[in-house]
């Protein structure tokens, strides 16, 4: 059955999902990129991202791999897509990834200004929805047929959809750092009323894995 899927979605000890003050040199916010060091040392991610070989076959690569096993449609939040707010200047970004993105699927981009759909390589399209989580889930789920649909943040649109309960199972990837301030994942959620309860937690050096599902 097709399911709603976070994975591989990285917080800090603290909770944030980014730093502060993201733009075009700090994509996640100040600080934000140090969350990530147990990913960017894995396999999938130098083969899926950067087109590389090589890269660890550890824990931390059993979970990224998993990340990217049957999905058929992600959603994003704008802000996951681009650094750009308000209306589109121009059509010239094309998103953080270049001509190859590591989707490979259809993308579902969530925003408030129309766009057209933008077709990349690798089987990548961008498709952007203005009218809400909903359509946008409607949609990804058409496209993903019988796979899954990942939600690949940020988190503002994880939040969204873990308030309707929508979310079938996540995966978090917390980092030991400390950020202070930027986007909180969790602030103001009570995760036990919304019916979602921990199955799964794996520690290393770099993150403790935790899986939540929904009950």
């Amino acid at each position: 059955m097709s399911m709603l899927r976070v994975n591989a979605f990285t917080v800090s000890l603290d909770g944030y999902g980014a730093g502060p003050d993201q733009d075009l040199q700090n994509p996640l916010g100040i600080g934000g990129e140090s969350l990530h060091k147990w990913f960017v040392n894995t396999r999938t991610f130098r083969k899926m991202v950067l087109g590389q070989d090589g890269g660890s076959t550890d824990i931390n690569e059993g979970f990224a791999a998993r990340s990217f096993e049957n999905v058929g449609a992600w959603i994003l939040g704008r802000n996951m897509f681009g650094p750009i707010r308000g209306e589109w200047p121009d059509d010239s970004w094309k998103g953080w990834w270049g001509n190859n993105p590591p989707y490979h699927v259809p993308v579902f981009v969530l925003t408030h200004h129309a766009r057209a759909p933008i077709t990349m390589e690798g089987g990548t399209t961008f498709y952007f929805v203005t009218d809400g989580i909903h359509s946008a889930l409607e949609q990804a789920k058409a496209a993903a047929g019988d796979k899954d649909v990942r939600i690949g943040g940020g988190v503002a649109t994880i939040r969204q959809y873990l308030q309707e309960s929508l979310i079938d199972q996540m995966h978090l990837a917390i980092s030991p750092v400390l950020l202070g301030k930027g986007e909180h994942l969790f602030a103001g959620l009570d995760m036990l009323r919304l019916g979602y309860q921990c199955t799964e937690q794996v520690a290393t050096a770099l993150a403790t894995h935790v899986v939540i599902k929904r009950g």
